[in-house]
């Protein structure tokens, strides 16, 4: 079986070497509000020196900032570390910032309602993990196949797959996907690693192997603590989120991988489609930053090298 949509082929490597969990001097967090951040350099002025300020829609450029829609508990990627905002992520949005003379403003949510929120216009952005897949930016919904918003466009920046993890020394033995046939599993709420559940759990079933009972929870925390607790046999989440548990939780003596990544494929930063001058400035910002060093840089400081783009596309999932 090959496994944030279940459109992922096991082909990324992001192979974590979590580094300290530390801001860059280009990660500027501000406090804004209960549950917002800031990440970037900009003056609040229609006017800047920034190489890059000129691309903005002049709306952005009057406000300073670019308010980002984020679940901010998927560390390493974006999570809280004593009170901001920190991870890969904010990390690369300080550094575009820089470009673009604006700030990243990181607001938290939950992960099924960011692209709801970005059609609301709460957000100008989100940028949170999210797989680019042709259903989110058609705005389908991928289990039913119906309706459900306008799309969004994506500016793909990274590359990810999706593993699975288990207790400490693997007591059931779980290998791959089928393995969970008949048993019980946690997942974060309409991630890749939750559509691939229940598309296995259909083939468990095809196959008469019993489906797998799917405990989906709001964020990645609440998945992990629920599987340390003993109330599942593994839990699923993009590598170097799984990675990252089994380095960190009860000191690494919590989980442990197992099987292969599946499923790899482009996270990409949301956009609404009408808002193409806002996509082609953060496109341009990106770009920028992989051409002067700031992007690899930060990817290294992560120790997920191996998830960089070197072309930046626009909707390049598939």
């Amino acid at each position: 079986m090959t496994a944030r949509t279940a459109r992922r082929s096991a082909a990324f490597s992001r192979s974590v070497g979590i580094g300290a969990i530390a801001v860059t001097g280009a990660l500027l967090l501000t406090a804004c509000g209960d549950q917002t951040e800031s990440a970037g350099a900009g003056d609040k002025t229609a006017k800047s020196d920034a190489p890059l300020f000129d691309k903005l829609p002049k709306k952005v450029q009057e406000a300073g900032v670019i308010k980002v829609g984020s679940d901010i508990a998927y560390a390493p990627v974006e999570f809280k570390d004593g009170g901001k905002t920190v991870g890969i992520d904010p990390d690369i949005a300080a550094a575009m910032g820089k470009q673009l003379g604006v700030e990243f403003q990181f607001n938290n949510g939950t992960f099924d309602g960011l692209l709801t929120s970005l059609r609301a216009k709460r957000y100008d952005m989100v940028m949170s993990a999210m797989s680019d897949t042709k259903d989110r930016q058609e705005g389908v919904d991928s289990e039913t196949g119906k309706k459900v918003g306008e799309g969004v466009d994506f500016v793909d920046y990274f590359t990810a797959g999706v593993s699975i993890y288990t207790e400490k020394g693997n007591p059931k033995k779980i290998e791959d996907w089928d393995d969970l046939c008949g048993k019980k599993m946690v997942v974060q709420r309409g991630t890749v690693s939750h559509d691939l559940a229940k598309a296995q759990s259909k083939e468990c079933e095809k196959d008469d192997k019993g489906k797998i009972t799917v405990e989906a929870f709001d964020n990645d925390a609440e998945a992990q603590t629920r599987l340390r607790g003993g109330g599942a046999v593994a839990g699923s989440s993009d590598f170097p989120v799984a990675a990252y548990a089994v380095k960190t939780s009860g000191g690494g003596k919590d989980f442990e991988l197992v099987g292969e990544q599946v499923e790899a494929g482009p996270y990409g930063i949301a956009v609404s489609k009408g808002n193409t001058e806002l996509r082609d400035a953060l496109k341009a910002a990106l770009e920028a930053i992989i051409e002067n060093g700031e992007y690899d840089k930060i990817l290294k400081k992560w120790g997920v090298e191996d998830g960089a783009v070197t072309e930046v596309k626009i909707n390049g999932g598939s």
